[in-house]
């Protein structure tokens, strides 16, 4: 049985909406509502690892671990592997929420949990159908798979990208949630950034530059994330709605 911990990486810095995590939703900050939806899953060990003390006072307030760590991190992962360095007991597997996706479902990270728990890949994720306005939107990451997605079936991504481009097959929105073998996130914050990387602002195509797997499971709902103000009142609206 593989030992898996849930690590929510947050800041408060974001250029496009700035104090982000801690923006209120129903009266509680972003992160709290993404911590909530992450003890909602089957993980019992869930942690924030974050670079701002506000943060870690608002996850410890509801009762939740937080991890203070360095300011100087560009990314989610390398922010989540100085968190884990500090574990006594390394997780075999650790899975990477994103702090700006309060809706995320609890059973999406279960699926992902389950397959990880159940296979050997060096890492995971998930994605679900794309509209054709998304295709084009620039704001939206997609992945495309090398076969056709479908329920409980994971197949490998060959591609991350937010401009459109000329492929059409096996195009699908990714969701920004991902799963690593503690090896392999060990092995990928010491690569160098890649020219893809660095032109595309996609983390994850470090991994598969470097000739690490990435699986890719199909979810039928896609979480809102916040990048915008405009996002964040939709989502402050979906909550009024419940």
């Amino acid at each position: 049985m593989k030992n898996i911990s849930i690590v929510i990486p947050s800041h408060l810095h974001a250029k496009r909406l700035p104090n982000k995590p801690l923006l209120l939703i129903d009266q509680e900050p972003m992160i709290v509502h993404v911590w909530r939806q992450a003890k909602k899953s089957n993980i019992a060990d869930v942690w924030v690892a974050t670079a701002d003390q506000a943060i870690v006072e608002a996850i410890e307030k509801v009762g939740g671990k937080a991890i203070l760590t360095s300011k100087d991190h560009s990314n989610g992962s390398d922010r989540i592997f100085e968190a884990i360095e500090t574990f006594n007991v390394k997780p075999d597997v650790i899975i990477n929420v994103q702090g700006d996706m309060p809706l995320i479902n609890p059973e999406a990270i279960n699926l992902l949990a389950d397959y990880m728990q159940n296979n050997n890949a060096p890492m995971a994720t998930l994605a679900s159908q794309i509209s054709n306005e998304d295709i084009t939107n620039p704001n939206v990451v997609k992945v495309q798979t090398a076969d056709k997605l479908s329920s409980h079936h994971f197949h490998a991504a060959i591609n991350f990208y937010r401009k459109q481009n000329n492929e059409q097959k096996n195009i699908y929105h990714h969701v920004g949630i991902y799963a690593y073998q503690y090896n392999i996130l060990k092995q990928y914050v010491h690569l160098q950034k890649t020219k893809n990387e660095l032109e595309r602002s996609l983390e994850q195509m470090r991994a598969l530059d470097n000739n690490i797997s990435i699986h890719v499971g199909f979810i039928s709902d896609y979480p809102l994330g916040v990048d915008t103000q405009e996002d964040l009142d939709k989502i402050r609206l979906l909550y009024n709605e419940k």
